[in-house]
């Protein structure tokens, strides 16, 4: 099997199902931006991180590589064929909030992101996730599918930015509080 095709050479791409729509359609846009965030999830993922994260990560980028799949079906009776996303894999984002943000300090003000390497790329990613969410709620807006979808999306950037303070605790680096001039 070829890496290329050539049917995308006029605009075009093939959703699951075999419908052709142009690459800058919404739904290409939603499980586009799911990639995109895949990718950085990975990059988080290949920094100096332990190896439980490491394997946290991976579950992350599995369960993203669901969304998109959701994301790219478009036909009748695919979704039964494709895999699953389930509220427990929501609730694990949760758990895994809930064990990090215990050992973080309460936070008062917004965080300028960065500090070093590790900490921006999950906050990029974090950034990657609310616009994939965007795009995924207005997909869902004109083709239903699972709302897991969009929940799930909405956890993950909530694990992102606290990942991004748990390694900056880590790492020791101070965290810049944002604080408007007045």
């Amino acid at each position: 099997m070829r890496i290329y095709s050539k049917t995308g050479d006029n605009g075009t791409t093939s959703l699951l199902g075999g419908k052709r729509v142009p690459k800058y359609h919404l739904r290409i846009e939603a499980y586009g931006t799911v990639d995109e965030l895949i990718a950085y999830v990975g990059l988080i993922r290949d920094q100096k991180v332990s190896e439980p994260l490491r394997q946290e990560l991976i579950s992350i980028q599995d369960r993203l590589m669901v969304c998109a799949s959701i994301l790219a079906a478009d036909c009748e009776g695919c979704e039964e064929q494709l895999p699953k996303l389930y509220q427990e894999d929501i609730t694990q984002l949760e758990k895994n909030i809930d064990r990090m943000d215990v050992e973080l300090p309460p936070l008062q003000n917004f965080v300028i992101p960065g500090g070093h390497a590790t900490v921006s790329y999950c906050h990029i990613a974090r950034n990657v996730c609310r616009r994939a969410e965007r795009h995924v709620i207005k997909l869902h807006e004109e083709s239903k599918f699972s709302e897991l979808v969009i929940r799930y999306l909405n956890r993950l950037s909530d694990y992102l930015f606290v990942l991004s303070r748990k390694l900056s605790k880590d790492l020791q680096i101070e965290e810049v509080k944002w604080e408007p001039k007045r």
